[in-house]
């Protein structure tokens, strides 16, 4: 058991971030071992014949998060610095990091350790640019396509809490958490594999990130040299994956069937093929609908690797949950 002790001056800086370098890094293990993690296959049966066709060589990347994670090194996915961070400015923190951060991060027992990682140490200057940039392409084939539906059920995590918040102070929102989590007497107590005793916050107050690809562990930062971090899957995480095929009707009075029903297929990234053959729709019409809807903003393109795929915005997200009575 992990026990986070907390001052008053730690309950007045704890916060709520977003961190999508963290998916990404917490994305490799479920990549490395899909089948230890069944909850994301129709994530990861998606996505690892994308990064196979990509080329992409990233085994610095996945020898620095083993499996089981033993120990992530921090630096790799450094508590965020502002709520909602985009990957790139956490990428520019990555390079950042200096040798002193690099071998500590790498220099326990528990840490991981290759032949990769010995020349990361040996050159870290060199080292971190090029892992920040096989990093940015990975986040681009295996994250980026999804980022937006899952930004969406993240950032309504954190509303919703902040409502906790505001009804029943900071013991209701501390003890809503996770099962794994609860609060009394002024600590929060963290059911933690690894990590046991009593941690002070030294006024540094906690980090809240909700996190998709953490389901359904809970990860803790306690490091002297960084502010802690507790990271924990959202709630509604299980209908992530969910398909959903048919077009409302109040959609499709508003867009058309066939552009509602495209709105509707788009709940993970697809092609214009693979639209076609889902929905009926010729491949012809399929592209002139497309175009119309990245037009309106409810649809963007990504590229993966000879493929171009398309997933709906929030901004689509949105009228399709009002459509549905889901609400936002």
């Amino acid at each position: 058991m992990l026990n986070l002790a907390f001052s008053t001056r730690d309950l007045a800086r704890t916060r709520f971030a977003l961190s999508p370098l963290w998916e990404l890094v917490a994305s490799v293990r479920i990549i490395k071992h899909p089948a230890e993690h069944p909850f994301f296959r129709p994530w990861s049966d998606e996505v690892r014949p994308r990064l196979a066709a990509a080329g992409l060589e990233w085994a610095l990347l996945a020898d620095l998060v083993p499996q089981p994670p033993r120990l992530i090194p921090v630096f790799i996915a450094p508590p965020p610095t502002t709520s909602v961070p985009d990957i790139g400015l956490e990428l520019a923190v990555l390079k950042s990091t200096t040798p002193e951060q690099l071998r500590s991060g790498l220099g326990g027992r528990r840490a991981p350790r290759s032949e990769r990682i010995d020349a990361l140490l040996n050159d870290p200057h060199r080292g971190l640019a090029e892992l920040a940039e096989t990093m940015h392409a990975y986040w681009e084939i295996a994250v980026a396509p999804y980022w937006p539906r899952m930004r969406s059920l993240l950032e309504g995590d954190v509303l919703r809490r902040a409502r906790l918040l505001a009804e029943g102070g900071a013991q209701r929102l501390l003890n809503d958490l996770d099962p794994k989590v609860a609060w009394d007497a002024d600590t929060l107590h963290v059911q933690h594999r690894h990590t046991q005793g009593i941690r002070h916050l030294g006024g540094q107050g906690l980090l809240l990130v909700p996190s998709v690809f953490v389901w359904p562990r809970i990860f803790s930062v306690t490091s002297p040299t960084w502010q802690p971090v507790l990271r924990f899957p959202p709630q509604g995480v299980a209908t992530l994956w969910e398909r959903r095929t048919s077009a409302p009707h109040a959609l499709a009075s508003v867009l058309g069937r066939s552009r509602a029903v495209l709105v509707a297929e788009l709940a993970s990234p697809a092609s214009t093929t693979d639209l076609a053959r889902r929905t009926g729709i010729t491949a012809g019409g399929v592209s002139q609908h497309l175009a119309a809807l990245r037009a309106a903003g409810l649809v963007n393109a990504h590229r993966s690797g000879r493929y171009v795929l398309y997933v709906r915005t929030e901004a689509a997200e949105v009228l399709l949950a009002a459509a549905t009575g889901q609400g936002v």
